[in-house]
């Protein structure tokens, strides 16, 4: 296929996108599909865009979430999240460790499961003086996951007769990238992307602290930075819940926060190539799926058992 129809092509599809018929997973699958045919013409516009429409778009969700419930979950939650996440980073090492994983590629691939995929590699990369090889490998290794996992989870919700309640917990706690719990949560439902959007990014405040503490054991100091869209969110969700009068406008947000988000998956899925499936390697693939599979069967337990709540 001729480059200038390719274009033409893919910015039709990206459009497309934004329309209400269009699925979360079908415009990640149409994004994949391209990519791996034709190949994607514009590879560094589309990682930058979909990283800047993704905070857009979890910012635009924050109108359609009660601020209260955000409090409430973050204060709730303190000691199962850092036990959850310190157990999923530590767990991550010693699966790495056993595979001969590179330290520092393992470290990565562990931190991004335990919270928040890209977002925590790229908090944590600089404070291990990790290399583009090693950040590479691992947003690669999330990148794929986090593909499979728009996919198969609803599915697996569904096979489980999980609530949108549970579904919300269980995407947030074992989908790495906000993005894809989002895409996933969303074609589940109303709630369990309410529920799962304020559960993942109430989880994602915990990347500074943890980014922090390794600075510390490892002697380097600098400024960690926590992603600002989370802040936004949480002033969505205040001027949503403090402003009645504005309730209209805050739901038109919120509707062209998840056209947005849908575009984004499709920018998403463009984004996995040849190329970074042949970047990624056995074993850090490896890692990342077995470590995915533990916290997602843990996840399941402590729905099973009634350990995790969530109120509405």
């Amino acid at each position: 296929m001729q480059i200038n129809t390719l274009k033409i092509i893919f910015v039709i599809c990206f459009l497309l996108c934004g329309l209400p018929f269009m699925e979360s997973t079908h415009a990640l699958i149409l994004g994949v599909f391209l990519s791996l045919t034709f190949g994607n013409p514009f590879p560094s516009l589309t990682a930058k865009l979909s990283k800047n429409l993704l905070k857009i778009a979890v910012v635009g969700l924050g109108f359609g979430v009660n601020f209260y419930k955000v409090i409430e979950v973050g204060k709730n939650s303190i000691l199962l999240t850092f036990t959850t996440i310190l157990a999923s980073t530590l767990v991550g090492l010693i699966i790495g460790n056993l595979l001969s994983v590179n330290k520092k590629t393992s470290l990565l691939i562990s931190f991004g499961t335990a919270i928040c995929g890209g977002s925590a590699i790229a908090a944590m990369a600089p404070v291990i003086d990790a290399d583009s090889e090693q950040v590479a490998v691992s947003l690669a290794t999330v990148f794929i996951l986090n593909a499979m996992a728009l996919l198969i989870f609803p599915a697996i919700g569904h096979l489980l007769n999980l609530s949108q309640t549970q579904f919300g917990l269980f995407s947030a706690l074992a989908i790495h990238d906000t993005s894809s719990v989002v895409g996933a949560a969303s074609v589940y439902g109303a709630t369990a992307l309410s529920i799962a959007t304020t559960v993942k990014l109430t989880r994602a405040l915990w990347i500074a602290p943890f980014a922090f503490a390794v600075g510390l054991f490892k002697g380097k100091k600098g400024k960690i930075n926590l992603p600002l869209f989370i802040l936004g969110f949480i002033l969505a969700a205040f001027i949503n819940s403090s402003l009645p009068s504005f309730s209209h406008i805050c739901q038109d947000l919120n509707f062209i926060a998840k056209r947005i988000l849908v575009m984004t998956l499709f920018l998403i899925g463009t984004g996995l190539s040849r190329k970074t499936l042949q970047e990624v390697g056995v074993r850090p693939l490896i890692q990342g799926v077995a470590l995915w599979f533990v916290v997602s069967v843990s996840t399941l337990g402590l729905l099973y058992y009634n350990i995790l709540n969530y109120h509405n």
